[in-house]
């Protein structure tokens, strides 16, 4: 197991550098970040120089990202457009939106296993017809729809909850915010557990634990849903990233000043340090998150084990 991770973590290293690069490349070779902070005016040419050797953009891009590559590996994101430390934006959304995230996640496993479960051993009958059927509907619904109609339903019209968040994000008034953001993975986690539950319940391992005399719960828990789960576990890790990456929409709807918002400022005002070194970050959210997946399928199946 130790070799494995180790093996996993250095094959980690040319894919967070290429996924840098193309990120760095994107937003700085595919536009001028000097021209749009000055906007509209056109800026002094000695003053636009000035900024460029300053932000180390009068450099060929190979040497820009190499200097940013330093830079970040002394915990240095850069300064934004508005002269704060990208550090600084940082530490304020990311646990704003790790909390986001984690009420998500919570509410999509717990939800949507229990969903897939009732649904999978009950194929064919009205409550899988019903569940596959509700899951169809959150599909197709965009989040900025059925973000704003749940607002207006549970924090406008009935007051059960915070229309908006507070600057604070307390996890009782991010629960809301977490349903919207779960909704679609809630749907697909259903129907991944539902699937990969009745294709199990065929299983020669299941009719031999059922042939033996064990009770109905301890072969659903102990065999069945065990093996069930992993496509499951899959989605969810790489759903990590996702969450807290695409978690603009969820974000902008309820006022939550996190990593979705800052990235919509930094793409809507063109701050090409933050939304570098955001997009970054996630990049390692998305390789931990991948490698932790790994590391669990051992633990559901035994039978899997790493060299």
């Amino acid at each position: 197991m130790g070799r494995y991770v180790i093996r996993r973590l250095l094959q980690m290293i040319p894919v967070f550098i290429g996924s840098t690069f193309l990120i760095f490349f994107m937003v700085y070779a595919l536009g001028d970040p000097v021209a749009a902070l000055f906007g509209d005016r056109a800026p002094d040419p000695a003053t636009a120089a000035r900024i460029r050797a300053d932000l180390y953009l009068d450099q060929p891009l190979y040497k820009q990202y190499l200097h940013y590559m330093g830079q970040i590996f002394q915990g240095n994101f850069g300064t934004a457009f508005n002269g704060q430390s990208v550090t600084e934006l940082m530490k304020d959304a990311f646990p704003v939106t790790v909390r986001l995230t984690l009420v998500a996640i919570v509410i999509e496993m717990i939800v949507g296993i229990v969903l897939g479960v009732f649904s999978g051993l009950r194929r064919g009958r009205s409550v899988d017809t019903s569940v596959l059927l509700l899951t169809l509907i959150v599909v197709s619904i965009p989040t900025f729809v059925s973000g704003y109609v749940l607002q207006f339903l549970f924090g406008v019209q009935w007051g059960w909850a915070a229309p908006t968040v507070s600057p604070e994000a307390p996890l009782n008034e991010l629960l809301l915010p977490g349903l919207v953001l779960a909704l679609v993975s809630l749907a697909y986690v259903t129907r991944l557990t539902r699937t990969s539950l009745a294709e199990n319940a065929r299983a020669d391992y299941v009719r031999t634990a059922v042939a033996k005399g064990l009770p109905r719960r301890r072969v659903i828990t102990r065999h069945l849903l065990r093996n069930s789960l992993i496509p499951v576990v899959t989605f969810i890790g790489t759903d990590i990233g996702a969450l807290m990456g695409g978690a603009i929409v969820t974000e902008r709807i309820f006022n939550i000043h996190g990593v979705g918002f800052q990235l919509y400022q930094g793409i809507l005002r063109q701050n090409s340090p933050t939304v570098v070194g955001f997009v970054t970050i996630l990049v390692l959210v998305f390789l931990i998150a991948n490698l932790l997946v790994d590391l669990l399928y051992a633990v559901l199946d035994p039978r899997i084990r790493y060299a």
